[in-house]
C-alpha cells in the first residue's frame, strides 16, 4: 500500500497488475550486482496506455529507497518537452525532490550535486551532457530511466552514454516492442526483462485500453496523363536523365497524390460529414494526421472555409523537416507564413504548442487537431476518438498513432481509425508482429548482433573500393582533378553508390562500442577525414555536372501539375466496413475482400521474400532458388498464365515450404539434416560445372556435404559442447578452412572432378558464413 498507490491530478490510483510486478521482478533484477560490478538493466514493454509514466514513478521511488543502494543518481529521459513535463508533475505529487536539466550543462552540474533528487532531462539536453561530459560518472548507483527507449539509443550516442556512464544501470520503457532491426537496442540495455511484457492482446483482454474499429475509405482520383507527361517533359527539359529520374521518383509517389489540392479538399468534406454526422455533440475529438505541413495547412484553410467544425494545427518550425518524406523538400512560403503568424500570437513555439494541447484536452475547441508527426506518441487526451489518417504510416509508428484514441474515458466504448491512405495491411503486418513475443526471443538478438559485426567487417573493404575509384590520380592533393575523372557518368554514379555504402557502414561502425574501443584511433579518424572529404566532394560534383537538383526551383511548378492533372469527382467510397482491429478474423477477411486473391498472394509473396532475405545466409542457394521460383509466379500471374486461385495456392506453397523447412530433391541420407541440406545446397550450386556429367552427381554433393558438416563441427565442438564466440576466433575458422580445403581435394581426386580451385575457395567461403549462422552461441 505504502509503494504501490499514487495520487495523480486529484485521483488515488493503485497500480494494476503489469506495473507491480514489472517493478517487483526489475528492482530484484538491478540490486544483484554483476562480477563486472555493473547492474543489470533491461527494457520494459509495456503498450500503450497501460501507465508506463506510473510505473516508472514507482520504479524511482523504491529504488531511491532501496536498503542495498547507497546514494542512487536517478537520471529519467524522455523524448519530448510536453512528457518530460508529465513525468515531472508526475513526480512531484509522490513528494519525492524532482529537478528539471533544462540544459545539458545544467544535467551534468545535477549530476555532479550530491543529493538524492530526481533528474528529468529530455533526449537532445541528456546527449548534449554526455558530449560535454569530462569525466566518466564510473559510479554503479547512477540509473538512467529512459522512455520510449527504441527512437532515441541509435548510433553513436549510444557509444558517448556508455563511456560517460560506464557502470550505469539503464532500465528503458517502450510502448511498442522491439522489430528484429531493433533488437540491438534490447541488447544494448540488457534485454527484455522477464516477466514485464504487457502486450496490446494483454491490454484489451483486460478492458485497460477501448478496441478500435477500422474504416478504409477511397477517394476517387483520376489523372489527366497526356498533358501532365508533356508539361512534366517541358518542365525537366534542362536536367539529365539521372536529375530527371530523380523528380519523376519524388512526384510519382502515393505520398503525393495525397497532396494534391484535389484530394485534400475531398478528403476534408468527407472528414467533416464523418464528424457532424457520428462524433460532433457528444463531448468526443478527433485528430486528423496530415502527409507534411503544407497538407496540414491546406486542410485547416478547408476545414475553416466549410466552418462545421471547429479545427487547429500544431507543427513544428519550418526548420525541423519534421514529417517531411524526402530530404530534399523545401518548406513552402506558406509555412514559414503559418509559423509566422503563430510566433506572433503565441510569442514562442513552447507555448504556442502547449496552448493549442490544452485546448484541445480541456476545452469544447478545437473539435479536431491536425498534425504531422507531433502528438503521435506519449500524447493522452482521453476524449480523442477518431484517428484521420492521410498519410502512410508503419510498425510503432503506425500503432503508436493509433494509441492516441484508444485511452478510457466515461461513455467512450471505442476508438475509431477512418483512414483514407489504405493502411489496412501495414496495421495487419504490425498486429501481427507486436501482438506478441512470436518475433523476439535472446538467440535471435545474438543474431542480429552478429550481423551488425558482419556488416562492420565490410568497412575497410567499402573504403578501399571508394578509394580505387580514383587510383590512377597521381597527385591525391589535386582536388579539381578528382572532379574532372568523374565527368564520365558511369564513374560518377557508382561514386555515388560506393560513398553512401562507405558512409552507412561507418556511421554503424561509429555506433558500436567494440569498434571505438579495438580500431586504432588513427583509422578511426582515417575513416572520418575521408567521409568528409568525399560528401563535400560528392557536392560539388553533383552541382557541377547537373545531378544536384534544387527541388525547390521545379517543386512549385510539379505541384502546379499534381494539383492540376490529377482530379477527383467527388466520390469517396467505403472499401472496408467497420472492423475491430484486435479481432484477426475480421482483419483478415477484410483485407481479402480489399485485395483480392491476387493481390492476398502478392502480399503472402512479398512477406515470404522478406524474410528469405533475412535467413538468407543460413542456406543462401535453397532460398535463392526459391525466391526466384516466387518472382516466377509472380509474373506468370501478371502475364495470364495462370488464374487467380492457382497464384495464391502457389503462394501459400511456397511460403508453407519457407516456413516449415521443407526440401525437396535431395538425397535420402541429409534429408533430415538442416545443416548438411545448406551445404548440400552450397555444394550442387559452386560444383555444379564438374558434377553436371556424374550419373551420381546428387550423392556425390551430399557426401561432400557431409564431409564439411564434419569438419565444421570438429572445430565448434569441444566435448560436446560449443566453443563460445567461436565465429571472432580466427584461429578456428582458418584450421576449419584448412580442413575443408583437404577435403574437397579428396573429394576431387575421389570423384574425378573438374572443378578449378576458384569454385572450391567459393565453396569453402560460403560454407563459413553458413557456420556462423547455423552455430549461433
Amino acid at each position: 500500500m505504502y509503494n504501490f498507490i499514487l495520487y495523480d491530478d486529484g485521483d488515488k490510483k493503485i497500480t494494476r497488475y503489469q506495473q507491480y510486478f514489472a517493478v517487483k521482478r526489475t528492482l530484484e533484477r538491478i540490486t544483484k550486482i554483476q562480477p563486472d560490478g555493473k547492474r543489470l538493466g533491461g527494457v520494459i514493454w509495456h503498450t500503450q496506455g497501460s501507465g508506463k509514466s506510473l510505473t516508472m514513478v514507482m520504479l524511482a521511488q523504491l529504488i531511491a529507497m532501496h536498503p542495498d543502494i547507497k546514494n542512487p543518481r536517478i537520471v529519467l529521459v524522455t523524448d519530448r518537452v510536453d512528457l518530460d513535463d508529465q513525468i515531472t508533475d508526475t513526480f512531484k505529487k509522490c513528494g519525492k525532490p524532482v529537478l528539471n536539466a533544462a540544459t545539458g550543462e545544467k544535467l551534468v552540474e545535477l549530476l555532479e550535486k550530491n543529493n538524492d533528487a530526481i533528474i528529468t532531462t529530455i533526449i537532445n539536453k541528456f546527449q548534449s551532457a554526455v558530449s560535454k561530459s569530462k569525466e566518466a560518472f564510473d559510479s554503479n548507483n547512477v540509473f538512467v530511466l529512459v522512455d520510449e527507449s527504441h527512437r532515441t539509443q541509435y548510433g553513436t550516442f549510444n557509444v558517448k552514454m556508455q563511456k560517460v556512464f560506464p557502470n550505469a544501470c539503464y532500465i528503458a520503457f517502450t510502448g511498442t516492442p522491439l522489430l528484429k532491426k531493433d533488437k540491438s537496442t534490447a541488447a544494448k540495455f540488457g534485454g527484455i526483462i522477464p516477466g514485464t511484457v504487457y502486450t496490446i492482446a494483454n491490454a484489451v483482454e483486460d478492458k485497460a485500453v477501448v478496441p478500435l474499429l477500422y474504416e478504409g475509405r477511397h477517394n476517387v482520383m483520376d489523372v489527366n496523363e497526356k498533358p501532365l507527361d508533356n508539361y512534366f517533359d517541358r518542365v525537366s527539359e534542362p536536367l539529365t536523365e539521372y536529375g530527371k529520374s530523380s523528380l519523376k521518383r519524388k512526384f510519382s509517389s502515393k505520398n503525393t497524390i495525397v497532396q494534391s489540392h484535389s484530394f485534400i479538399e475531398n478528403t476534408a468534406w468527407d472528414i467533416v460529414k464523418h464528424f457532424t454526422d457520428n462524433i460532433q455533440g457528444t463531448g468526443f475529438k478527433a485528430q486528423l494526421v496530415s502527409p507534411n505541413k503544407l497538407s496540414g495547412i491546406r486542410y485547416r484553410e478547408i476545414l475553416k472555409e466549410i466552418g462545421r467544425v471547429s479545427v487547429e494545427l500544431l507543427i513544428s518550425a519550418p526548420d525541423t523537416r519534421e514529417g517531411e518524406e524526402d530530404v530534399f523538400e523545401e518548406s513552402d512560403d506558406k509555412v514559414k507564413a503559418f509559423w509566422k503568424a503563430m510566433m506572433d500570437k503565441y510569442g514562442t513555439a513552447e507555448k504556442y504548442e502547449k496552448s493549442i494541447i490544452n485546448a484541445f484536452k480541456k476545452q469544447d475547441d478545437p473539435e479536431i487537431i491536425i498534425v504531422v508527426d507531433k502528438l503521435l506518441t506519449g500524447f493522452d487526451a482521453p476524449r480523442n476518438q477518431v484517428l484521420y489518417l492521410t498519410r502512410n504510416l508503419r510498425e510503432h509508428t503506425l500503432l503508436q498513432a493509433i494509441a492516441r484514441v484508444n485511452r478510457l474515458y466515461p461513455g467512450k466504448d471505442y476508438g475509431f481509425i477512418i483512414d483514407y491512405y489504405g493502411n489496412l495491411e501495414n496495421l495487419d503486418d504490425a498486429l501481427h508482429t507486436y501482438s506478441g513475443l512470436e518475433e523476439y526471443d535472446a538467440d535471435e538478438i545474438a543474431g542480429t548482433l552478429t550481423t551488425m559485426a558482419n556488416e562492420i567487417e565490410k568497412l575497410p573493404q567499402a573504403h578501399s573500393e571508394l578509394w580505387d575509384l580514383f587510383k590512377e590520380l597521381k597527385n591525391k592533393y589535386d582536388e579539381p582533378a578528382y572532379e574532372e575523372l568523374l565527368s564520365d557518368e558511369a564513374i560518377r554514379y557508382n561514386f555515388y553508390d560506393k560513398l553512401s555504402l562507405f558512409a552507412r557502414l561507418l556511421k554503424l561502425a561509429l555506433s558500436s562500442l567494440e569498434f571505438v574501443n579495438n580500431t586504432p584511433e588513427i583509422q578511426v579518424e582515417k575513416y572520418k577525414k575521408d567521409v568528409k572529404f568525399f560528401l563535400a566532394l560528392r557536392v560539388s560534383v553533383k552541382r557541377r555536372y547537373s545531378d544536384d537538383i534544387d527541388f525547390a526551383v521545379y517543386e512549385k511548378q510539379v505541384q502546379k501539375l499534381i494539383d492540376k492533372h490529377i482530379t477527383s469527382d467527388g466520390e469517396v467510397l467505403k472499401i472496408t466496413e467497420m472492423v475491430d482491429i484486435f479481432n484477426k478474423e475480421e482483419r483478415q477477411a477484410e483485407i481479402e475482400k480489399l485485395t483480392g486473391k491476387a493481390a492476398k498472394a502478392d502480399h503472402i509473396a512479398s512477406r515470404t521474400i522478406k524474410a528469405i532475405n533475412i535467413k538468407m545466409n543460413e542456406d543462401p542457394v535453397f532460398f535463392k532458388r526459391l525466391s526466384e521460383l516466387i518472382k516466377k509466379t509472380i509474373e506468370d500471374y501478371h502475364q495470364h498464365r495462370i488464374n487467380e486461385a492457382e497464384y495464391l495456392a502457389k503462394a501459400k506453397e511456397f511460403e508453407d515450404t519457407f516456413f516449415n523447412g521443407k526440401r525437396d530433391n535431395v538425397p535420402e541420407i541429409i534429408k533430415d539434416n538442416a545443416v548438411a541440406i545448406a551445404f548440400y545446397n552450397l555444394a550442387t550450386e559452386e560444383l555444379k560445372d564438374g558434377l553436371q556429367n556424374k550419373t551420381n552427381k546428387m550423392d556425390i554433393a551430399a557426401d561432400i556435404a557431409l564431409g564439411i558438416e564434419a569438419a565444421v563441427r570438429s572445430h565448434v565442438f569441444d566435448n560436446n559442447k560449443q566453443v563460445i564466440d567461436w565465429q571472432k576466433n580466427e584461429d578456428i575458422k582458418g584450421r576449419m578452412k584448412i580442413e575443408i580445403d583437404d577435403l574437397l581435394f579428396e573429394m576431387r581426386i575421389k570423384y574425378d572432378l573438374d572443378v578449378s580451385f576458384d569454385h572450391f575457395d567459393n565453396l569453402i567461403a560460403e560454407s563459413i558464413k553458413v557456420a556462423e549462422t547455423k552455430y549461433k552461441d
